[in-house]
């Protein structure tokens, strides 16, 4: 009997609590509460994540649309950004890298960061910045360079500014116009070359080098 009284209060409880988290009572044991801690220095500099990638043309491919959003990532940046703001696309930058689909791509690419941090200060800035770290990249490949001093066309992805959302440039689409594939073929066989006065901070970019 006492056996009976135990089991059958042990069974009221349960369902008393559960109901208690159906109204919102309390959050359950087994639900993990989302934080909002900063992130952690180990978290943006660990391995890299992903496996080896074996297939060249999902490599190349996966390459190419890799850059296209990282330099308009860049080209959309605040011209002033808060502290906020350049801690966000610092933190993006090495994250992407971390968990980068091609595992030897984004262990060439954390030693390159480990080198030439990201520079978050301006637009101008993170878009040298970018271009500089590609040309790397390219050297590597054995690959040409780009011209710096054409990245803003290059990846100028027109797009227009409400002036509602975020700090970005001004204009509308027809100041900047989306560039037409024969324009971007023009551009990327035209002279590619490291722009040594952006490179340096002439203009107006010095990319920083640890150690």
């Amino acid at each position: 009997m006492i056996l009976l009284i135990v089991t059958a209060s042990f069974v009221s409880f349960i369902i008393v609590a559960s109901f208690g988290d159906a109204k919102g009572g309390r959050v359950s044991d087994n639900i993990i509460p989302a934080h909002h801690d900063s992130v952690q220095s180990s978290t943006l500099t660990g391995h890299a994540i992903a496996p080896k990638l074996g297939n060249a043309t999902a490599k190349a491919e996966l390459g190419r649309a890799a850059w296209k959003l990282i330099h308009t990532t860049f080209a959309r940046f605040p011209d002033k950004p808060t502290k906020d703001e350049s801690e966000a696309l610092r933190s993006f930058v090495h994250l992407f890298q971390r968990l980068y689909p091609c595992g030897e791509c984004a262990e060439h690419f954390g030693k390159i960061l480990e080198k030439y941090p990201p520079q978050v200060s301006s637009r101008s800035a993170a878009a040298a910045w970018g271009c500089y770290v590609h040309n790397i990249v390219n050297k590597r490949l054995h690959k040409d360079e780009f011209d710096c001093s054409k990245i803003g066309d290059f990846y100028d992805c027109g797009c227009a500014e409400d002036g509602a959302e975020g700090k970005g440039t001004s204009g509308s689409p027809s100041d900047k116009p989306e560039m037409s594939e024969e324009q971007k073929e023009k551009l990327a066989s035209q002279g590619r070359k490291v722009d040594d006065d952006v490179i340096s901070g002439k203009r107006p970019l010095k990319v920083e080098q640890e150690g």
